[in-house]
């Protein structure tokens, strides 16, 4: 049997991380069994679904990596709902049923009403095992609010039908669901697919997801600088296991491991400084050409200093946004040599030696002269640290003595990288202009 799963969201809001899930996880089965993906918008809420969101509902699983092979909308195989309607309808199987309208009591619709057999239902869900309802509970059901309209429930049952979907892959909260469309399956004569439902995804306090605490949409976690690999990977960890201690997985490497028999039963517990962690792991592993691509830090900032910066961007930034932050806020100073107050520039100067601070710039611009282009923070804080060291020894003033005008002088501002990353992206032709602008203001 060829496996043949669906991805059918509802267009009536963004897509959200629940969605993207059940999303993925219905593309790895289908594309680890080397059987067939079913996109269907199913915008059978007429009030609610628009354009806008399907669109980025399409746009944000494609983002993710996720395919499919075929498309089609509920809104656009009504004459089948139909002509399926009538069938079962003639056969006695449903039927019309006159009714006070919902909206006005006053009015008479006319209604289809499923005839409920009233009997046991028992399917066996591929995570959770045999689950048996008693449909007498659910009485004549409507399947359409006239023959001409069908509602959610009979059209996901026929496009199942007509799709050949062998394989239900979804959400828990649709367990409720399963009884009433096995009943239009059988009235419709259709074979019934396997069922799998996936745990919820919560929020650490074992509550619903809301917007604050990690059910924004796709495209927001995309706009913040999250990679599609780290969130693909992120997601499959919700309620799937390996079996393993691995955590890090591509797609094309989750096509080949994938199973059902991975899928847990209990529900799965969203923690953004998890997915801030593998991103970050995303971010490492790029080469620095593809995380400069990434960053895209704006007209005129794609520099060589910002390249030479990309280690230090991949040692502090667990997001592009927050990339683009550190370029902005701390590392400003490698675009623009900054403006210098002189209090903050003695800060650590004793107050028994004044004079300190210009004596340990000088000290310090004659070992930068010396130094060749080039080198890394290591070589840089090899060269210049026995100055530092020689004034620990002197006894008062210390390491800060020598080293915080230093910081100052290059970067302007109180929290910076350590002066000597700061001189192996700026260079030292650089570093000396901006040391010697410091012992001006001291003279």
């Amino acid at each position: 049997m060829s496996v043949v799963t669906r991805i059918p969201p509802s267009p009536t809001g963004r897509l959200h991380v629940g969605t993207a899930r059940t999303a993925l996880f219905n593309y790895l089965f289908a594309r680890h069994a080397g059987g067939t993906i079913v996109f269907r918008s199913e915008d059978t809420d007429r009030t609610r679904s628009k354009k806008e969101y399907e669109d980025e509902i399409i746009a944000g699983l494609e983002w993710l990596g996720l395919s499919w092979d075929s498309f089609s909308r509920q809104s656009e195989r009504t004459d089948r709902y139909r002509e399926l309607l009538a069938k079962i309808i003639g056969e006695g199987k449903a039927y019309i049923s006159k009714e006070p309208g919902k909206e006005n009591p006053d009015t008479t619709v006319e209604i289809v009403r499923l005839k409920n057999p009233g009997t046991d239902v028992t399917f066996t869900d591929l995570i959770r095992g045999d689950i048996t309802f008693h449909t007498g509970e659910l009485g004549d059901f409507v399947i359409a609010r006239s023959a001409e309209d069908a509602l959610y429930h009979f059209a996901v049952a026929v496009d199942d039908m007509d799709a050949g979907v062998t394989h239900v892959i979804r959400g828990e909260d649709h367990i409720s669901n399963t009884a009433r469309q096995i009943l239009i399956q059988e009235a419709l004569g259709a074979p019934r697919p396997a069922y799998a439902h996936l745990p919820l995804i919560v929020d650490e306090k074992r509550a619903k997801l809301s917007k604050r605490s990690g059910a924004t949409s796709i495209m927001d976690y995309r706009d913040e600088g999250i990679l599609p690999e780290a969130l693909v990977n992120y997601l499959v960890l919700l309620g799937w296991s390996p079996g393993d201690d691995r955590e890090d997985f591509s797609l094309a490497e989750l096509v080949q491991t994938f199973s059902l028999d991975g899928v847990q039963k209990s529900s799965a517990a969203w923690n953004r400084d998890k997915l801030l962690s593998v991103n970050q792991h995303w971010m490492r592993a790029l080469s620095d050409d593809a995380f400069l691509t990434h960053l895209n830090p704006g007209e005129g900032r794609l520099t060589s200093l910002t390249a030479r910066a990309v280690p230090l961007l991949k040692e502090r930034a667990k997001t592009f946004k927050e990339a683009r932050e550190i370029l902005d806020g701390e590392l400003s100073c490698l675009f623009n040599a900054p403006p210098l107050d002189l209090v903050k520039l003695t800060l650590k100067e004793p107050a028994d030696r004044q004079g300190l601070t210009k004596t340990a710039l000088e000290s310090l611009l004659e070992a930068l002269k010396a130094l060749p282009e080039g080198l890394s923070a290591e070589a840089v804080k090899e060269a210049l640290m026995p100055l530092a060291d020689a004034e620990e020894a002197r006894g008062k003033g210390g390491r800060g003595a020598v080293l915080w005008p230093l910081r100052y002088a290059l970067s302007g501002q109180e929290r910076s990288p350590d002066p000597f990353t700061l001189i192996s992206i700026l260079g030292p032709a650089e570093a000396i202009s901006r040391v010697e602008s410091a012992i001006a203001i001291l003279t």
